[in-house]
């Protein structure tokens, strides 16, 4: 035996040990279910053949956006949450005009709510919607959000690409 075999026997555990833990983090499945289900909404126009109509920019007071809401008045009247109906598709602006599929919103008056277990989040009246008290949950299915698959706000996404239509 040579005085190297136990060295190399080493590093090899020592790789097959460490492999796991710097393997790629997998994606939420609440994630991936609104993913396949809303892939349609890359093309703004299924969108508004389907009933959505924009509202300006969102953009947050400590930076990111929410980007542009297409929002589905019919969906958001019926308090029922379905994955495959978001009440709200969220865009990007890019500069040159498209928009960007980032992500989508579930909204319903009657909580608190859920879906597939991740509760979500109440916001009061007055708000910045004029809405009625409500629950929301953001799923940002198709830009990474640093802060969190189901947070408010993406520092990702900017509306600068909209001017002074955006708030």
């Amino acid at each position: 035996m040579t005085p190297f075999r136990p060295f190399f026997s080493l590093i090899a555990f020592s790789v097959l040990a460490v492999g796991p833990a710097v393997a790629a983090p997998t994606a939420n499945p609440l994630e991936d279910h609104v993913r396949s289900a809303n892939s349609r909404f890359k093309d703004v126009s299924v969108a508004v053949a389907e009933g959505y109509a924009p509202i300006p920019c969102v953009s947050g007071n400590d930076g990111g956006a929410m980007g542009i809401h297409y929002v589905n008045s019919k969906y958001l009247a019926d308090d029922a949450i379905a994955i495959d109906h978001p009440e709200a598709v969220m865009y990007e602006p890019q500069p040159d005009g498209k928009l960007l599929l980032v992500g989508v919103e579930y909204i319903t008056f009657k909580g608190p709510a859920s879906l597939e277990g991740h509760l979500f989040s109440y916001f009061g009246a007055p708000n910045r919607y004029g809405l009625n008290p409500y629950y929301e949950l953001h799923v940002w299915a198709w830009k990474a959000n640093p802060k969190g698959t189901f947070v408010d706000m993406n520092p990702m996404v900017s509306c600068d690409a909209m001017g002074d239509m955006s708030h």
